[in-house]
């Protein structure tokens, strides 16, 4: 499908606009080093999911279906797409490319989707190869096993493992919260796939005839974060409903609790809705202060940011937030907001293979923010 040009996006394109403005850069004081903020591209609807070609052009996918191709600052649109979703927090969601990208013969793009079905939307993983602006091969690898109403809490984050398989994320789809503890339903759980969409023989629920094959770890609301560390573990951030939002370590075969266990309040009382701890379900690392609604999420490992080797970088929604954590084993040693109210929603936080960490903030004429420290942009950022 081909899709028309926003007038915002077309009158980038014929101006040039877009592309990185020293003007635009914005020096951020923080604890252990000033960083330098500036705005790679704008001109983005709600965006959501992010990648970085080996060439340095970007990826990112917007929420209403679109896909968006970005070469110093200046956007293209990128046609054949499925039809998605785009009813409530529905839509194009998050991309990721092949680990081994680049080699030719796993040039393959893998991107999550609300795909409308029989009953309402499920949480759906694609695969294809970018052409002369178009996606070619197109390849649909997993659905999850329901659909249903209403359009909310996909989840949709993707991660690979460094044995080569691949983490996805689904909500509990937002009406039935108990479905996050039945193991025959793909709601609220990680999933770890080939990436061929297939089963690992190792996956910690396989031989359990009341458990699906693709399970990773049950007991999730709504995980919008997701990162590996650079020991190879998964860690994850998680909407809470009214506060009780989470960052959690994932191991396999672990129950994390929702609905019975969480810290989370309800919207309409704001009454306690479950217990704080339970037997067998593990408790989470961290519960973020207030209502954070975490979305976005990577550990800091380029050489440029020494002083932040390790910590964590998470994205706030509600409180548009960029939030650095650092831990040492599961205690929070010291927290600081990076960011506050400068970009607004922030969605998606990834470190490029640059180096630098990028950002996507979600709005409609939204932008693509590049964050490095000040001392690598001295021409750009004011002093």
């Amino acid at each position: 499908m081909a899709f028309p040009l926003r007038p915002l996006a077309a009158i980038a394109l014929l101006l040039g606009l877009g592309a990185t403005d020293p003007a635009d850069a914005r020096l951020i004081p923080t604890r252990h080093l000033d960083v330098c903020l500036t705005t790679v591209a704008s001109g983005l609807d709600h965006a959501w999911g992010l990648a970085m070609l080996p060439d340095g052009r970007f990826l990112v996918g917007e929420r209403d279906g679109r896909l968006a191709s970005i070469d110093d600052g200046r956007i293209r649109w990128i046609a054949a797409l499925p039809e998605v979703s785009t009813r409530g927090q529905g839509g194009l969601l998050d991309l990721a490319l092949h680990p081994d990208y680049g080699d030719g013969d796993h040039d393959w793009l893998y991107f999550t989707w609300s795909r409308p079905g029989p009953g309402g939307t499920a949480t759906s993983l694609s695969r294809a190869r970018l052409g002369e602006g178009r996606l070619e091969d197109l390849e649909h690898l997993f659905v999850q096993d329901r659909f249903s109403q209403p359009g909310r809490h996909y989840g949709s984050r993707l991660a690979w493992l460094p044995d080569g398989t691949l983490l996805m994320s689904i909500g509990d789809r937002g009406v039935t919260p108990e479905r996050a503890q039945d193991r025959g339903d793909h709601a609220g759980s990680f999933l770890r796939l080939t990436d061929t969409g297939g089963v690992p023989a190792d996956n910690p629920f396989v031989g359990d005839p009341e458990a699906l094959d693709a399970l990773f770890s049950i007991g999730h609301r709504n995980p919008q974060g997701l990162t590996i560390a650079e020991d190879g573990v998964p860690w994850s951030t998680e909407h809470g409903p009214r506060t009780g939002d989470e960052l959690n370590r994932l191991e396999p075969g672990v129950n994390y609790g929702w609905p019975e266990v969480t810290l989370g309040r309800d919207y309409a009382t704001n009454l306690p809705i479950g217990r704080d701890s339970a037997p067998g379900m593990r408790d989470p690392v961290h519960v973020f202060e207030g209502r954070f609604a975490p979305s976005g999420l990577a550990q800091v490992t380029a050489e440029d940011f020494a002083p932040w080797h390790g910590d964590f970088l998470a994205g706030g929604l509600r409180s548009e937030t960029l939030l650095r954590l650092r831990l040492e084993g599961d205690e929070i040693v010291e927290r600081e907001a990076i960011l506050a109210g400068q970009i607004g929603r922030i969605r998606t936080v990834h470190q490029g293979h640059d180096g630098a960490l990028y950002l996507l903030n979600d709005r409609d004429n939204g932008s693509l923010f590049r964050l490095r420290p000040a001392s690598a942009e001295s021409n750009d950022c004011p002093s």
